[in-house]
C-alpha cells in the first residue's frame, strides 16, 4: 500500500492517573475519558472537534451514564459522523477499534478517528461505601441494582468470574508442560516481577513500585491467595481510576497537518479469533486454538517474526495468558512482555487496559526500537486480538482488511467433549483450582473432571478434607491426569481421590 491517504498512522496518545486522596472525589468514566482524549489532542496538536470517528470502549464503573457517544462527543466539542461504544467490555476491544479505526482510513472512510476508554472503580467504590455507611444517599439513586438469575451448572461449581476460571489453564498448562507447582509459579514470579519493574519506570502506571520474584511467591496476609495457584499480586488489580486513548489519521492527513514523521507510528495488520462463549464448551484447557491463531496469523500476515520485536504486550490479567502467548509467539522468559506495566502493576481498567498498552507502545516505539507486537486476551479467555505497530512503514500492511479468523481457528480445534451433568463414577482431573476467603482460609474447591468416555463434568472439592486439600496444592505430586471419583451428595457432586 503506498497511497498516504489509505495508511494509518497514530498521531497522538494520552493517558492520566486520577488518585485524589478521597476516592469519591474522582472522576466519573466520562471525565477521565474526556482528559484522556484531550492529552491525545494536546500530543498530536490537532484539535477535536474536527474528529471524523469516535470509537468508545465500554465501561463498568459507572454504568447507568448509559451510552456515552453524544456526552462525550459533545464534552470535546466535536460532531463525527462515525460515533459508537463497543457492545461489551472485553479486554479484546480496544485494539479491536483500533484495528476498525485503521479499517476505515484504509477504506477511505475517515482522515481522523479517536479511540478513547475509561475505568473509574475507584470512584465507584468509594461513592457506593459512603452511600452504604448513609454519608452520601444521593449516591443510591444512581445504582444499578444486578439482576438475579439462577446460576448455571459452572457457576454453581464456583466458575463465575475471570478469577475462578484462569486458574484452569493455568493448572493444566503447567501440567502439560512438564512443570513442577514449583517451577510453574517460579516462571509467573519471574514474569510479573519484570511487569512491575516496567511500570515502576512508566508515569502511566498505577503501582510504580518494583516487586522481586520472592515478594510475589510470598503469600501472607497482604498477598492473599485468591485462587489456586494464584495470589493477589499475580492477578489484575481493577481498583483504578484510569483513561486512556489514542487519534489514528491518514499518513496524508498527518502530513498536512505537519506532525514530524518521528511522532508518527505506523499501524500494522491484525488477527482475532475467539474460544466458545462457555468455558465448558472448550475443546482444552492447556492451550487456546483462538490464541494461536491470532498471534501466528497476526506475525503471516504482517511478515515478520518474533526477533523483529523490539517490545511487546502480552496481555497479563493472569499469568496462565502471558505464558501461553509467549510460548506461541517465541517471547523469551527473560524479556519484560509489558510497555505498560501489567494488570497487576501498571493497572487492570477492566476492558480498556489495551488502550493503555497502546499508549504506552507508541511512547516506546518513539524513543527507540522500530516494531512492537500487541496481544490482547478478554472475556473467560475467550477473545483474542493481535496486531502489530512500527516507529518505520510496514511493508505488508494493506487497509481495509479481513481480521476475522474465527473459521481458522475452528478448523484446528480439537474434539469438545460432551458435558455430563449428573455423573457419578470414576474419572480423571482435568483441571481444578481451590477457592480461598478473604482471610485466606480455603472456602471451596472444583475438579474438571473427564470420564472413562471421555465426557466433562464437574464436582466439589472438599476443602475440609485435609489430605485432599494437600494433594491439589503442595506440589508434591501433580493433580492432573490422577485418577478418582465423582460421587453424588446430597447438594450436587463431590470429588474423591
Amino acid at each position: 500500500m503506498t497511497d498516504p491517504e489509505r495508511i494509518p498512522v497514530i498521531i497522538g496518545v494520552g493517558q492520566l492517573n486520577d488518585r485524589p486522596d478521597d476516592p469519591d472525589e474522582g472522576r466519573d468514566s466520562l471525565g477521565l475519558m474526556v482528559a484522556a482524549l484531550r492529552l491525545a489532542a494536546e500530543d498530536a496538536g490537532v484539535p477535536l472537534a474536527e474528529i471524523d470517528s469516535l470509537a468508545i470502549v465500554d465501561q463498568i464503573s459507572f454504568r447507568h451514564l448509559g451510552q456515552l457517544c453524544e456526552p462525550l462527543a459533545a464534552a470535546i466539542g466535536a460532531a463525527p459522523a462515525i460515533n459508537y461504544q463497543s457492545a461489551a467490555p472485553h479486554g479484546d476491544t480496544p485494539v479491536r477499534l483500533l484495528n476498525e479505526a485503521a479499517n476505515r482510513i484504509g477504506a477511505g472512510e475517515v482522515k481522523l478517528a479517536a479511540v478513547v476508554g475509561g475505568e473509574a472503580l475507584r470512584t465507584a467504590a468509594g461513592r457506593a461505601a459512603k452511600a452504604a455507611s448513609g454519608e452520601d444517599k444521593s449516591y443510591n439513586a444512581i445504582r444499578k441494582v444486578a439482576t438475579r438469575r439462577e446460576p448455571d451448572y459452572a457457576q454453581k461449581h464456583g466458575l463465575a468470574a475471570p478469577v475462578d476460571v484462569y486458574p484452569l489453564y493455568e493448572n493444566a498448562t503447567r501440567a502439560a508442560w512438564g512443570q513442577s507447582l514449583a517451577e510453574a509459579q517460579a516462571e509467573s514470579a519471574e514474569i510479573w516481577s519484570r511487569f512491575s519493574q516496567v511500570a515502576a519506570a512508566n508515569d502511566g502506571a498505577w503501582i510504580r513500585k518494583a516487586a522481586a520474584p520472592a515478594e510475589i511467591l510470598d503469600v501472607n496476609e497482604r498477598n492473599r491467595p485468591i485462587a489456586f495457584p494464584y495470589s493477589k499480586l499475580m492477578v489484575a488489580n481493577s481498583s483504578v481510576n484510569q483513561g486512556a486513548g489514542f487519534l489514528v489519521a491518514s499518513l496524508a492527513e498527518a502530513r498536512r497537518r505537519g506532525i514530524a514523521e518521528d511522532r508518527l507510528i505506523y499501524v500494522g495488520m491484525g488477527a482475532a479469533a475467539k474460544e466458545p462463549p462457555s468455558i465448558l464448551a472448550r475443546d482444552r484447557y492447556d492451550g487456546s486454538v483462538s490464541m494461536e491463531t491470532s498471534i501466528r496469523r497476526t506475525l503471516d500476515l504482517n511478515g515478520m517474526t518474533v526477533e523483529d520485536f523490539d517490545c511487546v504486550e502480552l496481555y497479563s490479567c493472569f499469568p496462565c495468558v502471558p505464558k501461553m502467548a509467549r510460548r506461541i509467539l517465541g517471547w523469551p522468559a527473560d524479556r519484560p512482555a509489558t510497555v505498560f506495566g501489567g494488570l497487576t502493576f501498571g493497572g487492570g481498567p477492566i476492558a480498556n487496559y489495551m488502550s493503555h498498552a497502546i499508549v504506552s507502545m507508541v511512547e516506546r516505539l518513539r524513543d527507540a526500537g522500530r516494531y512492537g507486537f500487541l496481544f490482547a486476551n478478554g472475556g473467560f479467555a475467550t477473545d483474542n486480538h493481535c496486531i502489530v505497530l512500527g516507529s518505520a512503514p510496514i511493508a505488508a500492511a494493506r487497509f481495509p482488511q479481513d481480521f476475522d479468523y474465527q473459521a481458522e481457528a475452528e478448523a484446528k480445534r480439537g474434539h469438545v467433549p460432551a458435558l455430563v451433568e449428573d455423573y457419578a463414577g470414576p474419572a480423571t482431573i482435568e483441571s481444578y483450582t481451590i477457592f480461598y476467603a478473604r482471610d485466606g482460609a480455603p472456602r471451596a474447591g472444583v475438579v474438571v473432571a473427564r470420564t472413562p468416555e471421555g465426557a466433562r463434568t464437574l464436582a466439589h472439592v472438599d476443602v475440609g478434607d485435609a489430605a485432599m486439600l494437600a494433594f491439589l496444592t503442595d506440589g508434591a505430586a501433580e493433580p492432573v491426569g490422577t485418577s478418582g471419583r465423582v460421587v453424588a451428595l446430597d447438594e450436587g457432586f463431590g470429588w474423591r481421590a
